[in-house]
């Protein structure tokens, strides 16, 4: 049972990133050979390329140091409608839901990386709505991943990462110093204990499959958020991830429900 749920997650994951491709009008294959490895990230390699904050971006690049904004989709699902600095963000399992949660920040002029990742390529982060220009890639940060993400923290202004399993506390007490030391943004795929918002799908639904034929179209969910502090209220939203175009806006379920436009609805739970 336990197996045929992570291939049923694994297959979804693959059809949204299609989605994004597609609509985007770029191969999986493209630009994939730009993401870092680990051994690429190592010390030494981080010295030779100035990860700093002065480095990448010179001078801030957002007006609000408070705060990193998200997509318009997104702000009702957050206290303050943001990304508060140095915070970390749960977003669940991988999924294109992470990609929309430093979208907003990225194309505000933020330096993102994205950290354990080796199935995602730059052309799908682009067509998600990263900035390639200000986005780098690791896809295996190694056994150092911490250090790595450390590394990564002092010089971009949100991170996101999947670890590579449940981090013990005192990493995790490491990494959330090392985030509110240099007032960035942790975003996780998959679970982080002490999280101050926490996001998940509870439901979605896939269109353009009809009884044995047909293409995935875009997908629908609820997005579900809580945490502590002002994020300890529970919120939810339904959410376009993706629609038809690659983008992620907001759906409204009575209406969407009822339109003839998306006769196709097929719920996966």
């Amino acid at each position: 049972m336990r197996a045929e749920a992570v291939q049923a997650g694994e297959a979804s994951q693959g059809a949204e990133l299609s989605l994004v491709r597609r609509a985007a009008g770029v191969s999986g294959a493209a630009l994939s050979e730009a993401a870092l490895s680990g051994a690429a990230l190592s010390e030494a390699a981080l010295s030779r390329v100035a990860l700093s904050g002065a480095a990448l971006s010179g001078e801030a690049v957002l007006p609000d140091e408070a705060v990193l904004p998200v997509l318009p989709a997104l702000r009702g699902l957050l206290p303050g409608g943001a990304l508060r600095r140095g915070s970390v963000v749960a977003a669940g399992p991988w999924s294109l839901l992470c990609l929309a949660l430093a979208a907003g920040a990225s194309a505000a002029g933020a330096w993102c990386a994205v950290v354990g990742l080796p199935q995602l390529g730059v052309a799908a982060a682009a067509a998600a709505g990263l900035d390639p220009d200000r986005m780098l890639l690791i896809a295996d940060p190694g056994t150092g991943w911490p250090q790595v993400v450390a590394s990564l923290l002092d010089g971009c202004e949100l991170v996101l990462l999947r670890p590579p399993d449940r981090p013990p506390a005192q990493v995790r007490r490491r990494i959330e110093a090392t985030v509110r030391r240099f007032g960035g943004v942790l975003a996780v795929a998959g679970e982080w204990d002490g999280a101050q918002a926490r996001l998940s799908i509870a439901q979605q639904e896939w269109t353009g499959i009809g009884t044995g034929h047909g293409r995935l179209r875009a997908r629908r969910v609820q997005v579900v958020a809580d945490g502590r502090g002002g994020a300890a209220q529970p919120r939810s939203q339904w959410l376009w991830l993706p629609g038809p175009d690659g983008s992620v806006t907001a759906a409204d379920q009575t209406k969407a429900a009822r339109d003839p436009f998306w006769p196709e609805i097929r719920s996966t739970g």
